[in-house]
């Protein structure tokens, strides 16, 4: 679908934010690195539910070490270490054991000097990720880079294993400069200093010269060539002048590279990213993938330079291509159809050339590594995950839809990929209640992945979930990538309103009951959905989310903004900074009018904590619930176990309490008459527009309310009246006629009777209908539908002896 200081309180750091705004102080609790704000205990019979879901596991391949094992990425802890599998569903020997989980993992080449691998990792999710080398005799590990306060990744080995290259932020702590580290020496340099974002690709075969690229936004980059020795970059011409390119590969032998972009073709703008090669001395480049419509995700040469292998991106599914070399003929590998449909990750010749390894992750099963017989039709697998114990038989895969959105396209509607999980057993009330969860990036894309709470969802809590690709995702063509960007921002908003009107007509699906989640990017969209929906949104969860580009775009670290200025607009126009202030959720909090969880990571490089905090405050000062999570440990995501598990748990407590609890499950016991637990804003909004006129709120000063109800329902123009019942001892006659008397005054229709839970509502129903004359059965029948349930005892005493009201 990445935490406060250790022992620091929220309420040391930020006096202001202890207080909501109805005067009622805010439930803070701090254990070890997870501080809360107004979340409530998780139920243990939640996380028993959960449990399973969670200890679900995933493998990622690395590549393939010279003894023809391959390194993969699990976790058996709390975090993904490396580890290494020698054989076909072998067991998987750990070699890293670290608090920190390690990425980057990239193995020496099989001719390398020496055998070992380069992992990156960081401290608490901050990202400042230095590299290490794993040495495979003595199995010790070196720092490779300067171990402070720089980002280091990208990392490239030579054929031979003598130099590495990779990409830092060391020199000043904006740029990502290129450096070469000399493996036999240790002695490591800068190699361009050019300023802007570097990248290295593939050393060239005798390692004197370097493929390099410089990037500045999803849609632009620019390849180029370093000389080694002499410091030279030539820079490679770009047909068109900008186009977006992925990686660049030497041929073997020198002849020519293979590489992916989407250049204009004989001057004619491409949509997609192709592979393409272009050789010594030809003119214009040979097009490989110009069959496919899609873009091209990644591609690999063999060491024994005999075989090509691409994947493609087709509608969110994976496709893997072979190409024999030097003649770039396909290669049949029927294998590959019995691979299950997903998304693969990474894959890597074996080092004889013979094998090709892959991981693989579906719908329906996490990623797992499978390696093909390039000769015949082989097909093993040589992980296979853990799910729990759970019957992976019962998950659900998603249906690809499109819906229509606001605007066209060449004269038709425009329309929107989204996957559709939707839950196996029918509703109980004969439409599900609906998830909508949407990606960051914003250049990202949604593609159909295992991910263990939303199977929760569909089998536990019966949420059918909608996973949209709105405009701005990647895999769909230059045109609708770059449909979002600056003053369009809220046209992929629009998106989602054009999603919750498709739901409503879904037979299936229950449009009152819709809730929108959402990390990063997504974030952003949760708070921009719910300022501009809020009248059709239950509540939303934004995790590590923007809140106001502008005050992201100061506070994100340096290195980051100039890349996320060419995204969304630089902030320092006047003009693009009037359009994010008009945009900024932060400045519409008065219209977010539902339920929000936020969760955020203090060390978060990306996304800093402050855009969490000050949208919590703002929202929180219009009289709305809001829970906060934070973990002190963590950054931009929750890559820790225990963390993640909380936040999953915390997630689903909080969609049963506001997408299925009580909030807004109003029973109508009399016709117009609606009765039930405590109303949020946004309830009182649908009601209004039902016809409500009128709130009899039977709760007591004291109970908190979670936002100022006597206001809202002012604002809305409707009536509100209180009529106190603080427990048991008022469930009595004469509140009976109080109320009755109530009923009498504002009609049936269009009166709204709440307490906390329906409870006491039901209850003085049931002893007003016992006092106009109906039987003790009939009485408690009426009290159970409009909310009744353990003050029934009470009610029941109490009708044996209970006198009938006088007639008027």
């Amino acid at each position: 679908m990445r935490p406060l200081l250790l022992a620091v309180l929220l309420s040391a750091i930020l006096p202001a934010h202890a207080l909501a705004a109805d005067g009622g102080k805010v439930d803070r609790q701090t254990t070890g690195n997870r501080t809360t704000e107004n979340v409530p205990t998780v139920p243990a019979e939640l996380m028993e539910r959960l449990n399973r879901y969670q200890n679900t596991r995933a493998a990622s391949l690395a590549g393939w070490t010279r003894e023809g094992c391959l390194l993969v990425s699990t976790r058996f802890a709390e975090t993904a270490q490396a580890h290494r599998v020698c054989e076909p569903l072998g067991m998987r020997e750990q070699l890293t054991f670290y608090p920190e989980p390690v990425t980057g993992l990239v193995p020496a080449p099989a001719q390398a000097w020496r055998d070992g691998f380069v992992f990156a990792k960081d401290r608490g999710g901050d990202e400042f990720s230095q590299l290490y080398w794993f040495d495979e005799a003595s199995r010790g590990t070196t720092l490779l880079t300067d171990g402070k306060r720089s980002q280091n990744s990208g990392a490239v080995v030579s054929r031979d294993g003598g130099l590495l290259a990779w990409s830092s932020t060391s020199r000043n702590g904006t740029d990502r400069d290129i450096w070469v580290r000399d493996t036999r020496s240790g002695q490591a340099r800068a190699v361009l200093t050019e300023g802007g974002s570097w990248g290295a690709s593939d050393f060239s075969a005798d390692g004197k010269r370097l493929l390099v690229s410089r990037y500045v936004s999803a849609n632009e980059s620019y390849p180029g060539e370093l000389d080694l020795a002499s410091g030279k970059l030539t820079m490679f011409p770009v047909d068109g002048g900008k186009a977006s390119m992925g990686q660049f590969q030497y041929a073997p032998g020198g002849k020519g590279v293979f590489y992916i972009s989407d250049e204009d073709i004989d001057g004619k703008p491409q949509q997609f990213r192709t592979l393409r090669w272009h050789g010594p001395g030809m003119g214009a480049p040979k097009l490989l993938s110009a069959h496919i419509p899609w873009d091209v995700d990644e591609v690999r040469i063999a060491g024994d330079g005999r075989h090509l292998a691409y994947s493609t991106n087709e509608d969110g599914i994976s496709r893997l291509h072979v190409l024999r070399l030097p003649g770039l003929e396909p290669v049949q590998l029927p294998a590959l159809d019995r691979l299950p449909v997903g998304v693969i990750g990474n894959f890597d010749f074996s080092p004889d050339g013979k094998r090709l390894a892959l991981d693989l992750n579906s719908a329906t099963s996490p990623s797992d590594v499978y390696v093909l017989d390039l000769a015949g039709t082989g097909l093993a697998r040589w992980t296979r995950s853990e799910v729990g114990g759970l019957d992976a038989s019962t998950f659900v895969a998603p249906t690809l839809v499109r819906y229509p959105t606001f605007d066209e396209v060449d004269g038709k509607p425009r329309t929107i990929p989204a996957f559709y999980y939707r839950p196996a057993k029918p509703a109980a009330s004969g439409r599900h209640p609906v998830l909508i969860s949407i990606h960051g990036g914003p250049e990202g894309q949604s593609q159909p992945v295992f991910n263990p709470s939303v199977q929760f969802m569909l089998a536990d809590l019966g949420v059918a979930v909608l996973v949209p690709n709105v405009r701005g995702s990647s895999g769909y063509g230059k045109d609708y990538l770059q449909a979002d960007n600056g003053p369009l921002r809220e046209d992929s908003v629009k998106d989602i309103g054009a999603l919750l009107d498709w739901i409503a007509q879904q037979p299936e699906l229950d449009p009152s009951r819709v809730a929108v989640m959402g990390g990063s990017y997504g974030g952003y969209m949760v708070l921009s959905s719910l300022m501009h929906y809020s009248e059709r949104l239950r509540a939303g969860i934004d995790v590590v989310g923007i809140s106001d580009f502008r005050t992201f775009l100061k506070n994100t670290e340096d290195y980051r903004r100039d890349l996320r200025r060419a995204e969304y607009g630089d902030e320092r126009n006047p003009a693009m900074a009037a359009f994010f202030e008009k945009i900024a959720p932060l400045n519409h909090a008065d219209r977010i009018r539902a339920p929000l969880f936020v969760a955020q990571g203090r060390n978060d490089p990306r996304v800093p904590w402050t855009e969490a905090v000050q949208i919590v405050e703002a929202v929180r000062g219009n009289g709305q619930p809001v829970w906060y999570l934070e973990f002190a440990d963590e950054g931009h995501g929750f890559r820790k176990k225990a963390n993640s598990d909380y936040f999953s748990a915390a997630s689903m407590l909080f969609l049963q309490q506001h997408l299925l609890g009580a909030q807004g499950a109003f029973a109508e016991p009399r016709a117009g008459l609606r009765t039930g637990g405590q109303p949020d804003a946004g309830d009182l909004a649908r009601l209004q527009a039902q016809g409500v006129r009128t709130v009899i709120d039977l709760r007591g000063a004291g109970e908190a309310r979670g936002f100022d109800e006597a206001a809202e329902t002012a604002r809305l123009g409707m009536a509100y009246v209180t009529l106190p019942i603080a427990g048991k001892d008022d469930i009595t006659p004469a509140n009976a006629d109080a109320l009755r008397a109530l009923l009498e005054r504002h009609g049936d229709a269009g009166v709204l009777v709440h307490c906390a839970s329906g409870n006491r509502v039901g209850a003085l129903l049931a002893l007003d209908a016992a006092r106009a004359g109906a039987p003790a059965g009939e009485a408690l029948a009426l009290g159970r539908k409009a909310g009744l349930k353990s003050l029934e005892p009470v009610v029941a005493a109490q009708l044996g002896d209970l006198a009938p009201r006088a007639a008027d």
